[in-house]
């Protein structure tokens, strides 16, 4: 995830969808994506829920450089609007039921100028690996490290299990409980938060998105009225426009 081959795309797509606006990273972590795309120019706010991981952030950049608020993505505000919102490697898994889900969705809208952008990466869920009739899967096994993921498929929840082993032989064992969202679901509450889907990827360069994608980079765009077009500070209206897209300019 911090390779720069995996890297580099994310942080050229968002800075080409920002457009010149300032952006927000929902859960920005210790600054893995922020942090380059400040160093582009880009205006980059954040929230983060974690204290440690703003505290590992503030030793790379200060408060000025990229204000942070402390609080649950799907709740907390951070102060002005922004040209877009960005939620990246599976996050939005971490938020465990489909009310938290939606919930982030909203927030999102609230924080975009009309017209803005909540960009979203998340893995498509992998049931057709399930053997039948059995919950777990085994997705990487190396000699110092075991990955597992067990399935409650009634209830839409997902644990992976990772398994370390040192040189001694030890084992750690770190467990990070999810909640799987399938790309028609994500654009329903999409829907319920007032987005439209505008472009759905299988990565950050591009590539189309199939059957087969094991990822997705989905872009959804808040829609704005005609109302809003002509007072930006009404919220309301239905006759909706679709402005233009900043990713088809030269």
């Amino acid at each position: 995830m911090f390779a720069p081959e995996v890297l580099g795309p994310t942080v050229d797509r968002l800075a080409r969808l920002a457009d010149g606006g300032p952006v927000l990273e929902f859960a920005i972590g210790t600054g893995r994506v922020a942090i380059p795309l400040a160093q582009r120019g880009v205006r980059v706010s954040g929230i983060e829920l974690s204290p440690a991981m703003i505290a590992q952030l503030r030793t790379k950049a200060d408060e000025a450089t990229i204000p942070v608020v402390l609080g649950d993505m799907a709740t907390a505000t951070s102060p002005g609007k922004y040209a877009l919102v960005y939620l990246v490697y599976n996050t939005i898994s971490n938020l465990l039921t489909q009310a938290g889900q939606v919930a982030c969705f909203r927030n999102a809208a609230r924080h975009l100028v009309p017209g803005g952008r909540f960009v979203i990466e998340l893995w498509v869920p992998e049931l057709r690996r399930l053997p039948p009739g059995q919950p777990a899967i085994v997705w990487r096994a190396d000699s110092d490290y075991v990955g597992v993921d067990t399935y409650d498929v009634l209830h839409q929840q997902i644990v992976s299990h990772h398994f370390t082993i040192d040189e001694g032989g030890q084992v750690r064992l770190f467990r990070s409980p999810h909640r799987y969202i399938w790309p028609a679901e994500l654009d329903l509450m999409a829907q319920l938060a007032g987005f439209e889907l505008e472009a759905r990827h299988a990565d950050w360069i591009g590539s189309e998105f199939t059957g087969e994608s094991r990822s997705h980079v989905s872009v959804y765009r808040r829609w704005q009225s005609r109302s809003e077009q002509s007072d930006p500070g009404h919220a309301g209206g239905e006759d909706r426009i679709a402005p233009g897209n900043p990713e088809e300019k030269d």
